[in-house]
């Protein structure tokens, strides 16, 4: 407690926790949307692309905010647009814009000004660099978002599973993925502020990762991983702060160790609950832990993903 008093006693510290805790929460839920439609490494393009955005603000002059949330934003419509109509695989267009635009920010970046503090800033994040207007901004884009969540959750479950049938049942899916490719722009160039354009991919895939080891259902994911994504960025913040290491790397290595967790939980979850009893009508009851029953043959194994069963060559026991 007293290291977070220590650390609330900053102007800038608290500026940095503050945005920082929104923008996670917006990146991660979000992110459940972006990862079960196979977008996942859309943040890390669209990072990329605001970073060629800045530096070429930087370079004349401009202000950086303005310039990069359009281009950004232009970006995620080009992409969508690009997928939709079936002309490109969704992972070639964002390797394709993310290599292209990067090397566009470093070009200018080399022939101007050179690697600036503001340059560098966005590169590899920084947690001076949070302003009071981006806590702001960061506030009414969270409200925005949960409130998407809140009262549009059925149409969002399913834009998300089945466009098809969200179409047949009268939603506008193009409307619902034009706002998420918005969002997901403007949560991108907010989080590069802090955690640079290197690592604000993961703000988006971990936290949906991790909760898809334990939790099944939609609603459990995206509750977890707003949780998850809120007591991570704290506890790497605090970290940082203790250790003197970079706040961006360390919220990235807390998720990462919030992900092993959960999977070496999922594991032991499996292992505990090996055995279950087929029942008439395909109901299956769990068994006890232990050795397999005498009635083995009307018995089933649970197994670990990639393990192999005895029996799978087709050769009765």
């Amino acid at each position: 407690m007293t290291v977070i008093a220590e650390m609330l006693s900053y102007p800038f510290l608290v500026r940095a926790f503050a945005g920082g805790i929104l923008v996670s929460l917006c990146a991660a839920l979000l992110g459940v949307m972006l990862v079960l439609k196979r977008y996942s490494m859309i943040g890390d393009g669209l990072s990329h692309v605001s970073f060629g955005a800045i530096s070429v603000a930087v370079a004349a002059g401009w202000a950086p905010l303005p310039v990069s949330i359009p281009v950004v934003v232009l970006a995620a419509f080009f992409l969508l647009r690009i997928t939709e109509n079936g002309r490109m695989r969704s992972d070639a267009a964002i390797a394709m814009i993310s290599a292209s635009s990067l090397a566009v920010g470093i070009v200018v970046t080399s022939l101007t000004t050179g690697m600036t503090t503001d340059v560098s800033s966005y590169m590899f994040g920084s947690i001076l660099a949070m302003s009071r207007g981006d806590v702001w901004l960061s506030a009414v884009l969270s409200a925005v978002v949960l409130g998407m969540f809140v009262f549009c959750y059925h149409r969002i479950f399913a834009v998300t599973f089945d466009e098809s049938f969200a179409k047949a049942t009268g939603v506008n899916v193009s409307l619902y993925n034009i706002l998420t490719a918005v969002l997901t722009a403007v949560t991108i160039v907010l989080g590069m502020r802090m955690m640079g354009a290197m690592l604000i991919s993961s703000l988006v895939i971990f936290p949906a990762l991790t909760s898809m080891r334990m939790f099944k259902s939609f609603r459990g994911v995206v509750v977890s991983s707003g949780v998850l994504a809120v007591v991570c960025f704290c506890i790497g913040m605090t970290g940082s702060y203790v250790f003197s290491t970079p706040a961006g790397a360390s919220v990235v290595l807390v998720n990462l160790g919030a992900y092993l967790l959960f999977w070496l939980a999922e594991m032991a979850l499996r292992r505990r609950i090996r055995w279950q009893p087929l029942k008439p009508g395909g109901k299956r009851t769990p068994a006890e832990s232990g050795p397999a029953p005498k009635t083995a043959r009307r018995w089933k194994t649970i197994r670990p993903e990639g393990e192999r069963s005895p029996h799978s060559d087709g050769k009765r026991p």
